[in-house]
């Protein structure tokens, strides 16, 4: 293997190298730090600028932890985290991978809203690419770096709609950074075939705007047909460059996430995390709460808290999984309720965006309602009127799930289903001990972030983390090992029924609603399998033999490993 491809890979025993000394210490991709062999530090010309112990990985992996917990808070823990994936990618990778329950909340939600909020603080090495207003001609160029031949997926952000903490400029970045890593300690795709990338369009946060420090373009916000333009340019730039690439839309903002889903979707192998990923993990997560709640599809009555992108897109994917449960699409509309800033969502409201419509109440529906006060109909209203049996919230709006509506909906369910999926933590729709608390413990509570365990009447409830993680990184695995050529809304459907079928309450009414985040790597090889299959059964992949498939997968899946190196000459100019 060339020095070029900047990284061994699973299969790799022995690379050559070209860099030394420094050079080889300061290339993240190469870096082994204290775990050079003897014959390497001979070699590299590496004597006297590293310790003299020579360490096993296994000793770098300890050795980290413990200098990772000593830190003080988690914005400190995430910066650690991502020095070190400056410095050593293979000993992050591993790091991750070995404690992955502990190391997920920071790389991921909810410290990396915190490190969004510091990026240009925090801002130590580039990774990835910053592809602003400004570079809209020289894009093409930029992409042709050699770096990053290997890219097969890249995920992007405009910056403007990060978590619930709203529009981050170029702190966006550490989205798509924090997401790219995902894809490596989840699903096992190999570093050099990720690439996160921010498309700094400006920004309207004036606290970033006023910040002498903020190190993105400092512009508002553009918008219209120049907006479109710049996107339109990058996405036809990236076709030309990779043309199998997956491209993965993060944290747009609802007025652009599904028109720019709807608009290249049949153009390359896209998806939107935020529309689909969240959809999948919130249906699959539903689906095995029904295993305890004892209630099936056809008969649930949904309230969606939050008809953004993240609202709407579980929306369109529980029509998807009721109507194959035997429904039809009518019926499955009229078991669905989104409710927005002004309410439940009739049609009579102005400025409905077009996937709001599909699911807007029309006033013979709520005619005979009895109403807590005239105008805007509420959650409680809607809880008293509907007597939902799962209660769904993305709103980023931290309590909205208040003790009277919840008492409301327990008053008329035995096991209600209730999911605050908001996040970073403090912009959950409920903290999980008060819905037990309110519902006498019956509540069956998945959450978008970290919750601690609770103890009630001698019992642990410890509450699954609702996440994209269980989703997204097994999509893109199954699209790439299987070539894909879109990526279709019956491949989520089939990840949200895989999701289901390996839930522990499966098999036991007292188990968890999700495997552990320990086991994220196997969650995403069976999601990718069942990815893969039914991108075939669609027309959307070449057949191929599922044995042979699922090898395929398996053996896209990296380990974090240190290979030997051999040195070779430079290459000369």
């Amino acid at each position: 293997m060339s020095n070029t491809a900047q990284y061994a890979t699973s299969g790799d025993r022995e690379i050559q190298v070209s860099q030394t000394g420094y050079e080889l210490l300061m290339n993240s991709a190469l870096n082994k730090g204290t775990a050079f062999t003897e014959g390497e530090r001979q070699d590299f010309d590496l004597h006297g600028l590293l310790p003299p112990h020579i360490s096993t990985l296994s000793e770098q992996i300890d050795r980290r932890l413990a200098a990772f917990r000593d830190l003080p808070n988690d914005l400190e823990r995430h910066v650690f985290l991502r020095e070190l994936q400056d410095v050593n990618e293979t000993l992050f990778y591993a790091l991750l991978v070995a404690n992955l329950e502990e190391m997920l909340p920071i790389v991921y939600t909810p410290a990396v809203g915190l490190g969004c909020q510091h990026f240009s603080r925090m801002f130590r090495r580039p990774r990835g690419y910053f592809l602003s207003v400004p570079l809209q001609d020289r894009i093409r160029r930029i992409l042709a770096h050699p770096r990053f031949d290997q890219v097969e997926v890249i995920v992007v952000t405009d910056g403007e709609r990060i978590l619930g903490l709203g529009d981050q400029g170029v702190g966006g970045m550490g989205i798509s950074i924090g997401k790219t890593a995902l894809y490596t300690c989840c699903a096992g795709l190999h570093p050099s075939t990720t690439l996160p990338i921010l498309l700094d369009v400006g920004t309207d946060n004036e606290e970033r705007l006023k910040d002498p420090l903020y190190l993105g373009w400092r512009h508002p916000r553009v918008r219209g047909e120049k907006y479109d333009d710049f996107v339109d340019v990058f996405v036809s730039a990236v076709r030309e460059r990779w043309p199998h690439i997956l491209l993965q839309w993060e944290d747009f903002a609802k007025i652009n996430a599904f028109r720019l889903l709807d608009r290249y979707r049949d153009r390359l192998c896209t998806f939107n995390d935020d529309v689909q990923g969240t959809a999948a993990a919130a249906t699959g997560t539903l689906l095995a709460a029904l295993r305890v709640s004892g209630i099936p599809m056809t008969q649930q009555r949904v309230c969606i808290f939050g008809a953004g992108s993240a609202g709407c897109g579980i929306a369109n994917l529980l029509v998807r999984a009721m109507t194959e449960s035997g429904l039809t699409v009518q019926q499955a509309h009229q078991c669905i309720f989104l409710i927005d800033v002004d309410g439940l969502l009739l049609d009579r409201m102005q400025d409905l965006t077009q996937f709001q419509k599909r699911f807007a109440r029309s006033p013979g529906d709520v005619g005979g309602w009895d109403l807590s006060r005239d105008g805007k109909i509420g959650l409680l209203d809607v809880v008293r009127n509907v007597r939902p049996t799962a209660l769904i919230g993305v709103s980023g709006q931290r309590g909205a799930f208040d003790e009277e509506s919840v008492r409301a909906m327990a008053s008329a369910v035995r096991r209600p289903v209730i999911f605050p999926l908001s996040n970073p933590s403090s912009h959950s729709e409920a903290n999980p001990a008060d819905l037990l608390a309110w519902t006498d413990g019956r509540a069956i509570v998945g959450v978008g972030s970290p919750f601690p365990s609770v103890e009630m009447n001698g019992k642990l409830f410890k509450f699954d983390q609702t996440n994209n993680s269980y989703i997204f990184p097994g999509i893109g695995l199954g699209a790439i090992a299987s070539r894909a050529r879109h990526i279709s809304d019956g491949m989520f459907m089939a990840a949200a029924r895989t999701l289901a079928t390996i839930s522990p309450a499966a098999t036991d009414p007292d188990g968890g609603l999700l495997p552990p985040v320990a086991a994220l790597r196997e969650v995403s090889f069976e999601v990718a399998c069942a990815v893969a299959l039914t991108a075939q059964q669609e027309g959307l992949a070449a057949e191929m033999d599922e044995g042979l498939l699922r090898r395929r997968i398996r053996s896209k899946m990296w380990t974090p490993a240190y290979a030997q190196y051999r040195r070779i000459a430079a290459a000369g100019p």
